[in-house]
């Protein structure tokens, strides 16, 4: 399931040409990833409290194809394309209506309050499975 996040562009998300600067892509799509696991259900603060381990960013593979500006409201998507053990794999764009202004292809671990990789607990995996369908 392909899930969707309005955002509009700040000035401070930009150069001084009004383009959006190319590292606030990330943000933005950090952002589709955060609302997308909240809209599973996921409550990621009460995920390390409770049972040690959080999500990170381990692989960004992206393309910058159109410059956003000033003042537009974008479109973030976010789709899981793969889970195991202890990953997920997504598909995020931003776009401008119809068109595809930024898009990457993420790869977040599960990771322990050791920094090492640990698995995505059951119940959560299985969250995000059923995602996939």
């Amino acid at each position: 399931m392909t899930h969707t996040l309005s955002i509009r562009v700040y000035y401070e998300d930009t150069d001084l040409a009004g383009i959006v600067y190319y590292a606030n892509y990330l943000k933005f799509i950090e952002r589709g990833r955060s609302e997308w696991i909240a809209a599973l259900g996921v409550d990621q603060m009460a995920l390390r409290r409770d049972q040690g381990v959080v999500f990170a960013v381990r692989r960004v593979v992206a393309d910058y194809l159109k410059p956003a500006h000033f003042g537009e409201v974008l479109t973030v998507t976010s789709r899981l394309t793969a889970v195991s053990g202890a990953r997920f794999e997504m598909a995020q764009q931003v776009r401008r209506g119809d068109a595809v202004l930024f898009a990457a292809d993420v790869t977040c671990v599960c990771i322990g309050a050791s920094g090492a990789a640990a698995r995505i607990p059951a119940e959560i995996r299985q969250r995000l499975a059923q995602d996939l369908g």
